[in-house]
C-alpha cells in the first residue's frame, strides 16, 4: 500500500485504523472549521473531511490521505465540543431521552482525486438523571467530544439504541473507509498478516 496518512489528531480514529490492520502516519490538518452560512450539517462534515485531507495531501504528494469529521446533530443544529462544564451539562440534558444524529464524513485523497462519504447514524439516549450528568461532566470525558459524550467511553451507558454505524459514532466509519481505500486500489486486507507467516 502507498504511504498512508491520517489527517487527524483523534486517538479514536487512530485506534480504529489500527483495528483494521493499517499502518499510517498521523498529521493533523490545520483548517478553518467555521460553518458556512446556511450550510447543512451533512455538507459541513463532508466539506471539512475533504479540506483536511487535501490540506495534508498538498504537503505529501503521492501519499494516500484520510480526512474525517464528525458532528452531533439535534433538531438540525450542530452540537460542537462543549466550551465549559455548564455547556456540557446543558448538551447532555438536551440529549436525554431523545434521538439525535451523528454525522461522520470520511474523505480519501490520492493523486488528484478526492472521494468522500457521509454516514448518518441515529443514536437514542435513555433519560439521564441530574446526578449522573453531573458525575459524567466531572469526569472530564465530555470536554473534547462533539455533543459532549463519548460512546466508546463512560458515556456508552447512556445509549439505549443505535441505528447505523457504531464506528462512525466513535469517529470513523470503517466499512466506508475500507471501501474508499479499495476504490483507490489499496484494499485493507492486503495489509493483513497471515497465520502462516507468523508461524514461519
Amino acid at each position: 500500500m502507498s504511504h498512508l496518512i491520517l489527517a487527524s489528531a483523534s486517538p479514536r480514529r487512530s485506534e480504529l485504523l489500527k483495528q483494521i490492520g493499517l499502518n499510517f502516519q498521523v498529521q493533523p490538518a490545520d483548517i478553518d472549521e467555521t460553518p458556512w452560512p446556511a450550510e447543512s450539517p451533512e455538507r459541513y462534515v463532508d466539506r471539512l473531511a475533504c479540506e483536511k485531507a487535501l490540506a495534508v495531501s498538498r504537503e505529501h504528494p503521492g501519499s494516500l490521505v484520510i480526512g474525517s469529521d464528525t458532528s452531533v446533530v439535534q433538531d438540525g443544529n450542530i452540537l460542537g465540543k462543549p466550551e465549559s462544564e455548564q455547556q456540557a451539562a446543558a448538551m447532555l440534558h438536551g440529549l436525554s431521552g431523545a434521538t439525535h444524529q451523528v454525522m461522520t464524513a470520511v474523505a480519501l485523497v490520492w493523486g488528484d482525486q478526492c472521494r468522500s462519504q457521509v454516514v448518518v447514524t441515529d443514536v437514542t439516549f435513555r433519560v439521564l438523571g441530574a446526578e449522573e450528568i453531573e458525575a459524567y461532566v466531572a469526569s472530564g470525558e465530555p470536554m473534547d467530544k462533539a455533543g459532549g459524550y463519548g460512546i466508546q467511553g463512560l458515556g456508552g451507558i447512556f445509549v439505549s439504541a443505535l441505528e447505523g454505524s457504531y464506528s462512525a459514532v466513535v469517529g470513523l466509519p470503517l466499512q466506508e473507509t475500507a471501501g474508499l481505500l479499495a476504490e483507490a486500489g489499496h484494499p485493507v486486507w492486503q495489509n493483513w498478516p497471515s497465520s502462516k507467516e507468523s508461524q514461519a
